[in-house]
């Protein structure tokens, strides 16, 4: 959904560098050469810092990963640079020094939220480093889609900004750090020049795993097909048909629903 096959890509929580290698795998399936990408991530634990330099020397990317920490440190400079962030971020922080950030307009353009969460400064942060054609993809918490309060409000400012592009509920047990069902968010701020400038796609995925044991679920190669074709088709794009996922891609599109005007209140 994300298509990272170009230019520069942040991921702030970098952990391992998990992320990295998936966009190289997107690109090898692609065709694409691995020059063509430059990676920089931040992560606050410097074990995983160097767990991610080793995953880049390991698969030869280019690129940097710093120890900082990213509500605080922006070492990247990263204000609209970017041409995709991706991240899998903690859910739900709480105690974060808002003092320190409130100020800061450029990260954080929609404001503060009043709660002791973090999730909405995750959220502005990867919005405020994309460039203007910039997509980002990120995890998070299912109660960031329906918060309300001065989250609610954060929302409404992302989406009447016509950036929010696609929401996708996967359900429990998909990573080793969340148990819980979460929500893949995608921007695309080269949306508001596109006739889909007043859509959002919304798309249940809860149901469609595989489970590989008691405690873990994944998607097939085919079932990810099957969603990024969906996503595809919305944005007007040609799709891709593998053996594998033809019989599920017998779904009617026109009977699925982009919502028009949606305004981040439900």
């Amino acid at each position: 959904i994300l298509e990272p096959d170009h230019g520069l890509i942040l991921d702030p929580a970098c952990g391992s560098g998990g992320m990295f290698v998936q966009s190289i795998r997107f690109m090898e399936a692609h065709g694409k050469k691995k020059n063509e990408i430059s990676i920089y991530g931040t992560d606050v634990i410097q074990q995983n810092v160097n767990l991610s330099r080793m995953n880049m020397a390991v698969h030869q990317l280019s690129g940097q990963v710093q120890q900082a920490n990213s509500y605080y440190e922006d070492p990247f400079e990263s204000h609209e640079r970017f041409d995709f962030v991706m991240a899998n971020p903690p859910f739900n922080v709480k105690k974060i020094d808002k003092e320190r950030i409130k100020n800061n307009t450029t990260r954080f353009p929609f404001g503060m939220p009043k709660n002791d969460n973090g999730n909405f400064i995750w959220i502005q942060m990867f919005y405020a480093a994309l460039k203007q054609n910039g997509r980002a993809g990120f995890v998070m918490a299912n109660s960031s889609a329906d918060a309300l309060n001065t989250e609610l409000e954060i929302r409404r400012k992302l989406i009447q900004d016509k950036v929010v592009d696609v929401m996708v509920s996967i359900g429990s047990n998909f990573f080793y750090t969340v148990t819980l069902p979460c929500t893949l968010w995608f921007l695309d701020k080269g949306k508001k020049n596109t006739e889909r400038a007043d859509q959002i796609l919304f798309i249940d995925a809860s149901k469609i795993f595989r489970q590989i044991d008691r405690a873990h679920r994944d998607f097939t190669n085919s079932q990810i097909e099957f969603i990024s074709n969906i996503v595809r088709m919305y944005r007007g794009q040609e799709i891709e048909l593998s053996e594998g996922s033809a019989e599920l891609m017998s779904i009617d599109f026109e009977n699925t629903t982009a919502i028009e005007g949606f305004d981040g209140g439900h």
